[in-house]
C-alpha cells in the first residue's frame, strides 16, 4: 500500500498520546537519610565538569594505583576510562568489607522452598570461599588472566562466588541466563572462546528439582559443532553429598566443584591488580537471528560507574538489607545484585525461584522475614503480583523505604499499585532506562531531589546528557517522539562488542556520527535503538524498541501506550498489543489480555477496551480484535513474547516455544484465537516473505 503525502511519517515519529501524569514526592523520612540529598551533586554532574565528574564515583573504589586519564577518546567510539589505573573488582566487593565487618552478612541465599532454611554468607566466609575457588580455576584448571570462562547457573550464592573468583584472577566472567537452553549456552561458548563451563546438577523452579546438568551436554556438543571445543565442566552440587541430576557425569571432563573445593581448602589467592580498561566480563544480549552480541565491560569504569548509581540512585547504606529480585544471568542481576551492591558493602539478597511460589505473598514473606528496605524489580514481575494477589502486601509486616523497577516502562496504572500496595505509599520509587550495553542507569530520577512521576523513567541521570533525534539528526521538540541517543561516553558504558569491532560501531554510533575519524566524543552520540519522548519537565518516557510500534495507516502507534490503555480497564491485569497484516490500513492493531482473578472474558470487558484506548488514543488505534486469554506466553525471566501471538494472529509459524515457562499455553491461544478468525472469515492472507520477517522480528530485542 502507498501512503498519502498526508499520513507519511518518518521512522521517529511514533505517535504520543499519553497524558502526563501527576508528580509524588518522597517522604520527608526518606530524605533525611538519602545518600543524594542536596542539590549542589548536579552541578557537580554538569557538562562543564564532564568528564571529571565521575571521580566522584571512582572515588567509592579502593585503587592499586591511580589513574592519569579520566576518557581517553583517542579510539572513539572505543572509549577507555580511568587510564592508568589499576584495581580489582574482587578485592573491592570482598576483601575489604571482610577486613572491616568479617561478621557481617554479604549476601542472604533464599531456597526456593519455603522449609528450607535461608542462608547467611558473611564478608569472612565469602572472602574465604572466593579465595578457595579462585585457587581451583588457577592452580587445578590452570586458568589465568584473559582467558574466558562460561557460567551456566541459576540463581545460588556460588554464581556470585564463581563471578568473584573469575575477577579476583583478571578471568573474563560470561554468565548466561539459567533459563536459555543448552544450545544457546553452546552458542555463546564458542562465540566467546571458552574451554570451561561452570555449570550446576539442579535448582529449582515453581517448586520442582529442576535437571540443570542435562543442558551442559547440549552446550558442550552445540560448542563443538561451532568449532570450540571445551575441556572441562564443573558442577556445583544444589545439595551437598548428592547429585540432582539424571544426566551421567562424563569421565575426564565433567568434574565435581566440591571434590576439587577440598584440594585448595583454606587457600588464599592474592587479587590480580587490573587495568582499569581490562575487560571484567561479557554479557550477551538476546538477540533472535544472527551472531550473539558479547558486551565487553570494562573493570574500573563498570565498577565505579555501577557503585556509583547505587549509591545515590538505589540510596543503598551498608546497613540496608537489599534485595533486588531479578536474575544475575541478566545485566540487572550482575551490576545490582552482585558488583555494585557488594561494592558498597551492604547485605544482598539471592532468592533462587519464581516470585509466586507458592503463593502471592512469597516475596512479602520474604520481605517481613528479612527486613528488607530496599525493594528491586521488573514491572513484569509487578504486573504478575498485582494480577494473582493484588491484595498480599497489605497481609505483611514491612516496610520498604525505596522500590525500583527496571528493564521495561511500566504502564502508569500498575505504578501506582506498586506504590500503593507494595510500598504502602511510604516507599520512594526509582524508575529507571538502561540497557545491557550501558553497564547501569541512564534514565532515571535522585529519589529525595525529583519527584516522582509514573510511566516516566525520568529525568537523566547524572553525568550523563540525552537528546531526542529524528532520522536527520536533528533534535526534535518536547513532546515529539524519536529516538534518544545518549550525547556522551560514560564509565558504565560497554567497551566494544566481542570479537565483533565493526559490528559495535555499526550497530550504536555509525548512525548519527558524520565525521569516522574524530577523536572528539561530541561527534559520537550513542544511538540506543529506543523510542522516547521528553516532557517539558525534562522527564523522559522510554516508548520501547524502535521497532516496537503497530504503523496503522501511517500512524506509528507504540506498543506500551496501546497497552498502557488497556490496563486502566480494572478487569485486565496484563496486556499485548501485536500487528496483524491489513490490506486496507498496512498493519491494524490486535490486543491480547488477560484478566484478574474473579472475572470471566466477556464482550463487555472487550467494549470497555475498547473504548479506553480509543479515549486515551483515539479511533486510529481501535483494535481489530480483542482476545481475552487465560495467561500469556512468557519466557523463563517473565517477558511477554509477543512474537508468539503475533504469529498466531497472522496465522504465522509460531517457531520453537519449548523455552518459554509455559509453553502448554501457546496451543490452547492459537485454537482460540485462530478458530474464531475462520469462523469470522477473518483469515489474513498469506504473508510475504518480508511480512514474515517483520512479524517473527515483533517484540524481540
Amino acid at each position: 500500500m502507498t501512503e498519502s503525502p498526508e499520513t507519511q511519517v518518518s521512522e521517529t515519529q511514533i505517535a504520543v498520546h499519553w497524558r502526563e501524569e501527576e508528580y509524588y514526592y518522597p517522604p520527608q523520612k526518606f530524605i533525611d537519610q538519602a545518600n543524594a540529598a542536596d542539590p549542589a551533586i548536579y552541578d557537580r554532574f554538569s557538562e562543564d565538569h564532564f568528564p571529571e565528574c565521575f571521580k566522584d564515583y571512582a572515588d567509592l573504589l579502593t585503587w592499586d594505583e591511580p589513574w592519569h586519564t579520566t576518557l581517553d577518546t583517542s579510539n572513539a567510539p572505543f572509549w577507555k576510562w580511568f587510564v592508568g589505573g589499576k584495581l580489582n573488582a574482587s578485592y573491592n566487593c570482598v576483601d575489604r568489607h571482610a577486613a572491616a565487618n568479617p561478621d557481617k552478612t554479604a549476601i542472604v541465599f533464599v531456597p526456593e522452598l519455603e522449609s528450607d532454611e535461608h542462608v547467611h554468607v558473611s564478608y569472612a566466609d565469602l572472602l574465604r570461599q572466593v579465595n578457595e575457588f579462585a585457587a581451583v580455576l588457577r592452580d587445578t584448571l590452570g586458568l589465568t588472566t584473559g582467558d574466558r570462562v562460561t557460567l551456566h547457573m541459576p540463581m545460588v550464592p556460588e554464581l556470585a562466588v564463581t563471578m568473584l573468583a573469575c575477577a579476583r584472577l583478571g578471568i573474563i566472567h560470561s554468565q548466561v541466563f539459567g533459563g536459555f537452553s543448552g544450545n544457546a549456552c553452546g552458542t555463546r561458548i564458542a562465540d566467546s572462546g571458552s574451554r570451561v563451563l561452570i555449570t550446576m546438577d539442579g535448582y529449582y523452579r515453581a517448586g520442582n528439582l529442576i535437571d540443570h546438568k542435562v543442558k551442559a551436554d547440549e552446550a558442550v556438543a552445540e560448542a563443538a559443532r561451532e568449532g570450540q571445543e571445551v575441556d572441562k565442566v564443573l558442577v556445583w552440587r544444589r545439595h551437598p553429598g548428592q547429585y540432582d541430576s539424571q544426566t551421567p557425569m562424563v569421565d575426564g571432563r565433567d568434574v565435581f566443584v566440591d571434590d576439587l573445593l577440598a584440594e585448595r581448602k583454606g587457600a588464599t589467592v592474592d587479587p590480580v591488580s587490573m587495568p582499569a580498561e581490562a575487560p571484567l566480563f561479557l554479557m550477551y544480549t538476546s538477540g533472535t537471528t544472527g551472531r550473539p552480541k558479547g558486551c565487553q565491560h570494562s573493570t574500573g569504569g563498570y565498577m565505579s560507574y555501577v557503585a556509583g548509581t547505587s549509591k545515590y540512585y538505589q540510596d543503598i547504606h551498608p546497613d540496608d538489607m537489599y534485595w533486588c529480585m531479578a536474575d544475575i544471568g541478566w545485566i540487572t542481576g550482575h551490576s545490582y545484585i552482585v558488583y555494585g551492591p557488594l561494592a558498597l558493602g551492604t547485605t544482598t539478597v539471592i532468592y533462587e525461584g519464581v516470585p509466586n511460589f507458592p503463593d502471592a505473598g512469597r516475596p512479602w514473606r520474604i520481605a517481613e522475614k528479612l527486613g528488607v528496605n530496599i525493594f528491586h524489580t521488573s514491572p513484569t514481575a509487578i504486573r504478575q503480583l498485582r494480577k494473582i494477589g493484588p491484595e498480599e502486601p497489605k497481609k505483611y509486616d514491612y516496610h520498604f523505604k525505596h522500590m525500583t523497577t527496571v528493564g521495561e516502562p511500566i504502564e502508569p496504572e500498575v505504578w501506582r499499585w506498586y506504590h500503593s500496595e507494595v510500598g504502602k505509599g511510604e516507599a520512594v520509587i526509582v524508575d529507571t532506562w538502561w540497557q545491557t550495553e550501558t553497564g547501569g542507569f541512564l534514565g532515571t530520577g535522585l529519589p529525595a531531589l525529583k519527584p516522582m512521576k509514573p510511566g516516566s523513567c525520568g529525568p537523566a541521570a547524572l553525568g550523563i546528557y540525552p537528546v531526542i533525534l529524528d532520522e536527520n539528526g536533528d533534535e526534535v521538540p518536547d513532546g515529539r517522539a524519536g529516538n534518544i541517543c545518549i550525547r556522551n561516553p560514560w564509565p558504565g558504558i560497554f567497551e566494544t562488542i566481542w570479537g565483533q569491532p565493526d559490528r559495535f560501531v555499526a550497530t550504536y554510533y555509525a548512525k548519527y556520527n558524520k565525521d569516522p575519524d574524530s577523536k572528539d566524543w561530541h561527534d559520537w552520540p550513542y544511538f540506543a535503538g529506543d523510542g522516547a519522548v521528553r516532557a517539558p519537565d525534562g522527564y523522559f518516557r522510554i516508548l520501547g524498541r524502535v521497532d516496537d510500534v503497530i504503523n496503522v495507516a501511517g500512524h506509528r502507534l507504540g506498543t506500551k501506550e496501546l497497552e498502557s490503555a488497556a490496563l486502566t480497564v480494572p478487569e485486565v491485569a496484563e496486556a499485548a498489543a501485536v500487528p496483524v497484516i491489513d490490506d486496507i490500513r498496512g498493519r491494524a492493531v490486535e490486543m491480547y489480555v488477560s484478566l484478574k482473578p474473579g472475572f470471566e472474558p466477556s464482550k463487555e470487558i472487550e467494549n470497555k477496551i475498547t473504548a479506553a484506548i480509543e479515549t486515551q488514543i483515539g479511533k486510529i488505534a481501535r483494535p481489530k480484535n480483542i482476545w481475552i486469554v487465560p495467561d500469556m506466553p512468557k519466557t523463563r525471566s517473565g517477558k511477554i513474547m509477543r512474537r508468539v501471538i503475533a504469529s498466531v494472529s497472522n496465522f504465522a509459524d509460531i517457531g520453537d516455544v519449548t523455552t518459554l515457562a509455559n509453553p502448554e499455553v501457546v496451543d490452547g491461544i492459537r485454537h482460540h484465537v485462530q478458530g474464531e478468525k475462520v469462523a469470522r472469515d477473518d483469515v489474513p492472507r498469506e504473508l510475504t516473505e518480508l511480512e514474515y520477517e517483520e512479524i517473527k522480528r515483533f517484540g524481540s530485542e
